[in-house]
Formats: structure tokens, C-alpha cells, sequence
């Protein structure tokens, strides 16, 4: 499996009574193909998974799958937890049409960076697809160093990162320069994500593509093949665009445009969110017409 381009870690729509909206699901995915993604990512952050039940992650996968089979386009499913064993059993129930799973460090419990690469050891020995390392500490109070990543980076099975500290840092510069050529790494904080191409990252997961994927795909594509100076402008022109989205918990402000432009059904998100606010909807439209308009 290639990891280059973008791939879209879709939101989960719901009806104004909090029932899954899967026709609405299915019309975003193929509309995020249409604009230039190279694949989706289901059951990540921005889709509310820690709120949905079983019978509803599986709804969501064969949505996607159905989807991505169509159009021959690989899906990613989240499936990591905080608990090895319950990881493993997660792949091991995937849907045989997901292409590859994304596995985020443990979270809470904050084991030793030992921990997290035997608990990484496990869970790629035990997947049927390619598995991708989900480094994002803000989220799990585990920052990596760039040794403990690029251990990480050399386990069979392991394919590829999405990176995710919130800056350009100093062991995100080593781990840049020093990863093998058969692992991909993709940016995976929207506000980064220029920086990170620049540095040499293959492609990108990004919530702000759920309401402009055209943009963003267009930068992984200028970031790769030039001309930098496009590329350097249109990140630039992105920027207001991420402050905007993500000026409130992730993915609120995007459901929020996403219900005010008929996208979606509605902007409803499960407790403990709560919806967007309309100066956040407003701002965050402000700086998105513009765009893809």
C-alpha cells in the first residue's frame, strides 16, 4: 500500500435526533474522492468514535468500505485503545475490505516508551492489514522521542505514521530525516501540515478536508511536485482556515459548516461536546467560502 496524498478522516454525521445519518456519510465520502483525496479514514477522532456503539462503528466501516470498494480507493480504520489486548481483538475483527488500521500510542495510562514499542509489537504481529502508528501526545500524554519512533518505524508490518505533536519539534526534524524509505509518514495536524510536507512527510490526515478537500489535496500535490512557491502560498491561505475549524473541540466547527452549506443533516455531536457556536460556525464559513468557492 502506498501512503501519499490525502486521506480524510471523515466525521460521523447524525440526525437532529441522534441517529446515524448514513446517507449523508456515504454522499461525504464520495465527495472528498471526488476532490482529489487519495483515501478516507473511518473511526478516527474527528468521526466521535469513543461515543459510538458497536452495531454503529461496524454501520460506519461498511458504509466507507462500500464506498472505497467502488472507487478503489483505500480505506484506514481506527482501532487502537489503551489496552493491548483489546487492540488486537479489534483487528481481529476488522472488515477484510479495510486496507490498513491506524493505532494510536496508548493513551492514559502513560507506559514507558518500552511499553509503547512492545505494545506496537504485538498489535502489528497480530493485524491482517498494515498497521500505522497514531503519534499525537496532546491527546495521549505520551510523547515519543525520535530513537523510540524510529523503533517504531522498523517493526514488520508497520507502514507508516500519522504525526501528530502540535509543532515542528526537534525530534520531528530527527524523525523526519532519518526514516526508512518504505515508511510513510502523514501529517496529521491540519495547522502543520505545510511544515511537515515541506520536511518531507508523504502525505496527510486532516480533519479540515472534510469541508475543503480540494485545497488540501492540491497542496500534498504542490509540496510534491512543485512549484514551492504554489505550495508555500496556498498552505499560507490554509492557515486561517485551521484556526477557524479548530477553534473549538474537534470536529464541532466543522460539523457546524458542514450542516450551514447542506452537507450534512445537522451539526448535532454526542456528549461530553457540545455544538458548535454560532460565532465559531460564522468565522469559520467566513474564512472557508473564499477557498472553495
Amino acid at each position: 500500500m502506498s501512503l501519499t496524498g490525502l486521506f480524510v478522516p471523515l466525521i460521523t454525521p447524525f440526525t437532529a435526533t441522534d441517529e446515524l445519518a448514513c446517507g449523508a456519510l456515504e454522499k461525504l465520502a464520495h465527495d472528498v474522492l471526488d476532490d482529489g483525496a487519495t483515501g478516507i479514514v473511518a473511526l478516527g477522532t474527528t468521526a466521535e468514535t469513543a461515543t459510538l456503539t458497536s452495531a454503529e462503528r461496524r454501520r460506519i466501516v461498511d458504509v466507507c468500505a462500500g464506498v472505497c470498494l467502488q472507487r478503489g480507493a483505500p480505506l484506514i480504520v481506527g482501532t487502537g485503545t489503551n489496552s493491548t489486548t483489546a487492540s488486537v481483538d479489534t483487528l481481529a475483527e476488522l472488515d477484510p475490505r479495510v486496507t490498513a488500521a491506524l493505532a494510536v500510542v496508548p493513551y492514559y495510562s502513560r507506559p514507558s516508551e518500552d511499553g509503547v514499542v512492545e505494545h506496537f509489537r504485538r498489535l502489528a504481529a497480530a493485524s491482517p492489514v498494515p498497521l500505522l502508528v497514531y503519534h499525537v501526545p496532546y491527546r495521549t500524554g505520551r510523547p515519543l522521542g525520535a530513537d523510540t519512533l524510529g523503533r517504531l518505524a522498523r517493526i514488520p508490518n508497520v507502514i507508516g505514521f500519522k504525526h501528530a505533536v502540535g509543532s515542528v519539534d526537534e525530534a520531528t526534524v530527527a524523525f523526519m530525516g532519518s526514516m526508512p524509505s518504505d515508511v510513510a509518514i502523514l501529517a496529521g495536524d491540519d495547522l502543520y501540515a505545510g511544515p511537515l510536507l515541506a520536511l518531507g512527510a508523504t502525505g496527510a490526515i486532516l480533519a479540515c478536508a472534510n469541508v475543503a478537500a480540494r485545497p488540501y489535496a492540491d497542496l500534498i500535490t504542490a509540496w510534491r511536485d512543485g512549484p514551492i512557491d504554489h505550495a508555500r502560498r496556498l498552505g499560507n491561505r490554509l492557515v486561517p482556515l485551521a484556526r477557524a475549524l479548530f477553534a473549538e473541540p474537534n470536529p464541532v466547527v466543522i460539523k457546524g459548516v458542514l450542516a450551514a452549506s447542506g452537507r450534512i443533516p445537522s451539526a448535532h455531536v454526542r456528549l461530553p461536546l457540545l455544538a458548535s457556536s454560532a460565532e465559531a460556525t460564522a468565522a469559520a464559513l467566513e474564512c472557508w467560502q473564499p477557498i472553495t468557492g
